[in-house]
């Protein structure tokens, strides 16, 4: 397996970087060098020192004056020729030369006893310990780099140095605290800040580690399952491998937690990309709960777990999987609301039930796949937004009941439509789904709501049309009578394709308009007419009353029998030749439309042809003999249908 490698002196800040990356790369060939390159490394390094150790010389005193007449290096140089024993610093060994020998050992816990000695020893010392603070963080940062950039065992003690180093800094910082000498949280002692500068240089390099992605609008369920193989095939066994010299460096832990902080980072970046849609997202989620089963599987067996035993800690697994499935639950509910839009458009012809229900459902069918906990939760983010649909639907029609235009008797039915599939694909859901009994009431108050209010817009729509049509039927050839039935016998039937139970009763109510609005027409019409006007007249009746006929029956089959028809019995009242033919005639239409009026039964009478006032005044007693109260106002029919009188009065006979 091929592994990239990144220099450390891309990610550590400060100090040489050219020095950096040469002892990072010294520290890989160290194993395989001769004895003599031994010593040129070594030459490079007391160089480093020099330089570094003659600055720090200049900001002391005595310093200053040795530097003026010698020279930072050559200072620099004597200092680290100096003996480091015991006996030496005895004799009046400068403790800065004890602390350079110490940082470039890789001595790190003792350099940091004698800085914090060199600390209390007065204001020089003070302010040369905040350099050699510095100086020695350095040095432990390149010696991290080298740990990471290779695998030379002989880094192990000056690893664990660091790691003493770090405890060193914690005790020290509660001792601080511990006697009131510090108790500012943001305080600037340098080695305060050693841990943290470790945690960021260490997530840096992980994160440079890291398998490159670019997620787009492009980007396929593939890619995106490559790049979770390569994180767990590549670049988690590539930290495992890393991690045993800091093991056995006693830092771990660190090192572990830096792991898990640029993997969750990596993650949060996939997570938050809007490119991602609900099945790629789960995609990682899965990918989660892959790993934290590993790692779990790994502490209950060790003896069964690899020989690099870095896993994924719980509460890391544990954030990744809560980031994903928010970002999870956003998705679904985001495209679920815009599939639910695109299926429920006005403009546009219902689809089918069994489509809805699979939006619906589909999620959360492939979430519990992956887990049930996750199934429950999608499946409840997709009812939730289920409700939240019906709601702007609502709004929506409500908009579009404002609107005026001719495709509003098309648009009405379509949302009639939806109401109805809406209605069946809820019913079929609280079999499939957990529905909570609030959902359901919620549901069907917004399908009462909207299906009253269509529907009422939807007869006022229809009543306006046909008034408005048949204003001047009687006085034109062609009104436009013939269309609008026409129009409304192919929206019914495509309606009725859907087998929606309200179906019925809406023809029903739109014929029941449709024959008010003609008779109200047809007793309007003047009373004065020639015979041949009244002849025509008649004949339109008839022509008319066929077409309606074959209409209603087409929409509604067998159920078109219970219909009324006053214009077939008032047909048959006008056609009968005699007189007492007629009174017949009568009794049946006094039976069927008790709230017939004598002004109604006079205008009909005025299209009859050749009617004597005799027979006329006998056909009114007749019907003042029979007539009767409505007992009920069920299927009333004359009661709005008013008639204007001429000046002679209802008959124009001067007898009434």
């Amino acid at each position: 397996m091929q592994k990239r490698k990144h220099s450390w002196a891309a990610f550590v800040g400060g100090g040489n970087k050219k020095g950096e990356k040469m002892a990072g790369e010294n520290a890989r060939i160290l194993p395989k060098a001769t004895h003599e390159e031994r010593k040129k490394q070594e030459a490079k390094r007391k160089g480093k020192l020099k330089t570094l150790a003659g600055k720090l010389l200049k900001t002391v005193a005595g310093g200053k004056e040795m530097v003026e007449k010698t020279g930072p290096e050559d200072v620099a140089g004597n200092l680290l020729k100096r003996p480091s024993s015991r006996k030496g610093v005895e004799r009046g060994t400068p403790a800065e030369e004890t602390i350079c020998r110490f940082i470039e050992q890789g001595k790190f816990l003792e350099a940091c006893d004698q800085i914090h000695n060199l600390e209390h020893s007065g204001d020089d010392g003070l302010r040369m310990s905040e350099s050699l603070y510095v100086l020695l963080a350095e040095r432990m940062w390149t010696v991290v780099g080298e740990a990471l950039s290779g695998s030379d065992r002989m880094l192990l003690e000056p690893l664990h140095s660091v790691g003493e180093s770090l405890k060193w800094e914690k005790q020290k910082e509660a001792e601080r605290l511990g006697n009131g000498l510090e108790t500012d949280p943001a305080s600037t002692w340098s080695p305060n800040f050693w841990r943290k500068d470790l945690e960021e240089k260490l997530i840096q390099y992980m994160t440079a580690q890291i398998p490159p992605f670019a997620s787009s609008a492009d980007t396929d369920e593939a890619a995106l399952s490559q790049h979770l193989s390569q994180l767990e095939t590549r670049f988690l066994p590539s930290l495992e491998h890393s991690s045993d010299v800091f093991r056995d460096a006693g830092l771990l832990g660190t090192y572990a937690r830096c792991c898990h902080a640029s993997l969750c980072s990596h993650l949060a970046t996939l997570t938050d990309s809007n490119c991602f849609s609900f099945s790629q997202s789960l995609l990682i989620y899965g990918w989660s709960i892959k790993m934290y089963k590993r790692g779990s599987q790994a502490c209950v067996r060790p003896e069964h777990s690899p020989q690099h035993s870095l896993s994924l800690g719980a509460q890391c697994l544990v954030w990744i999987l809560l980031k994903t499935e928010e970002k999870l639950l956003e998705t679904a509910r985001k495209e679920v609301g815009r599939a639910l839009k695109g299926a429920f458009d006005i403009g546009k012809p219902p689809c089918a039930d069994a489509a809805v229900i699979e939006i619906l459902t589909e999620k959360t069918e492939t979430a519990r796949r992956v887990s049930e906990n996750l199934g429950e939760k999608v499946e409840a983010e997709c009812l939730e937004e289920c409700l939240r649909f019906l709601e702007s639907y609502e709004d929506e029609v409500r908009s579009f009941l404002q609107l005026d235009g001719c495709q509003q008797i098309c648009s009405s039915l379509r949302i009639l439509e939806n109401c109805c599939l809406l209605r069946t694909v809820w019913h079929k859901l609280t079999y499939i789904c957990s529905v909570s009994t609030d959902q359901n009431v919620k549901v069907n108050g917004f399908l009462h709501r909207m299906e009253d209010d269509i529907v009422e817009h939807f007869l006022q729509t229809i009543t306006s049309k046909v008034r408005g049509t048949l204003k001047d039927h009687f006085k034109k050839c062609d009104s436009g009578f013939d269309h609008i039935l026409e129009s409304l016998k192919q929206n019914f039937l495509t309606f009725g394709k859907k087998n929606t139970g309200i179906y019925e009763a809406l023809v029903k109510a739109v014929n029941a308009i449709v024959i008010t609005e003609y008779m109200q027409a047809l007793l309007a019409t003047p009373r004065k007419a020639s015979a041949m006007q009244r002849r025509r007249i008649v004949n339109k009746i008839e022509e008319d009353h066929r077409m309606m006929q074959t209409v209603f029956k087409e929409c509604l089959g067998p159920a078109a029998g219970s219909l009324k028809d006053p214009i077939k019995a008032i047909l048959e009242l006008v056609q009968t030749s005699d007189p007492e033919g007629m009174k017949i005639a009568l009794l049946p239409i006094l039976k069927e439309f008790p709230d017939l009026r004598k002004e109604h039964l006079s205008a009909v009478l005025d299209i009859k042809d050749s009617l004597s006032r005799e027979d006329r005044a006998a056909l009114l007693k007749a019907f003042h003999d029979n007539c009767r109260e409505s007992e009920t106002e069920a299927h009333l029919l004359f009661a709005d249908i008013e008639v204007k009188p001429t000046k002679y009065g209802l008959c124009g006979c001067l007898c009434c």
